[in-house]
């Protein structure tokens, strides 16, 4: 991990095997892209959206196996000002894509940036004593006396004497004196939401 990584700020993102957004915009593998509709409001649309440093929401993700995972660099965006938090996930008018490939290799490039936060979709692992959290949909394992947390959906596994918490449907497993919990939440309101059918991003 280099100090100059550390001073970086990412997006993650999905797409579709072809790179098209949900809208139908055309993200690039590599390189510079910029929203051609771009609108300094708090409403989705009219820029580019991802999650701010890999956290954020997963329903905002395509899980599928062919989806493409991009990883944006989106400091210049971020030093002007000009990234808007949009509750789960962010827009911003323009980026760098530095990485471009599936969910391990995007999360991963993340994690190796030095970036601690619960990364959506993270495998993370530590040893005795260890910490690992991973966001929505992610895989932490700790060892022996270990704290494991994962987010919604997510797989959390601790050793003995350990900790391992999981969100909404996950899973939590601990060993010989170790703790698990999961959750699991009912809203009877919007029951049919939470069957949790990815919404993703617009552009």
């Amino acid at each position: 991990m280099n100090a100059l990584s550390q001073k970086r700020v990412y997006a993650l993102r999905t797409c579709n095997s072809d790179l098209r957004s949900r809208g139908g915009f055309q993200w690039p593998d590599s390189g510079r892209c910029e929203a051609p509709d771009w609108k300094p409001d708090a409403n989705c649309g009219n820029g580019l959206h991802g999650l701010l440093n890999g956290e954020g929401g997963g329903c905002y993700l395509d899980w599928s196996p062919e989806a493409k995972w991009l990883v944006c660099d989106i400091t210049e965006a971020h030093e002007a000002g000009l990234v808007v938090d949009l509750s789960g996930k962010i827009k911003f008018p323009y980026c760098e894509v530095v990485h471009c490939g599936d969910q391990r290799s995007a999360t991963q490039f993340l994690s190796d940036t030095g970036i601690t936060g619960a990364i959506v979709g993270a495998f993370l692992t530590a040893g005795n004593w260890g910490t690992a959290t991973a966001g929505d949909s992610g895989t932490a394992t700790a060892g022996d006396s270990g704290t494991a947390t994962a987010g919604d959906r997510g797989t959390a596994t601790a050793g003995d004497r350990g900790t391992a918490t999981a969100g909404d449907r996950g899973t939590a497993t601990a060993g010989y004196s170790g703790t698990a919990t999961a959750r699991w939440r009912i809203d009877r309101r919007s029951v049919r939401q939470r069957l949790w059918q990815p919404v993703q991003l617009r552009s």
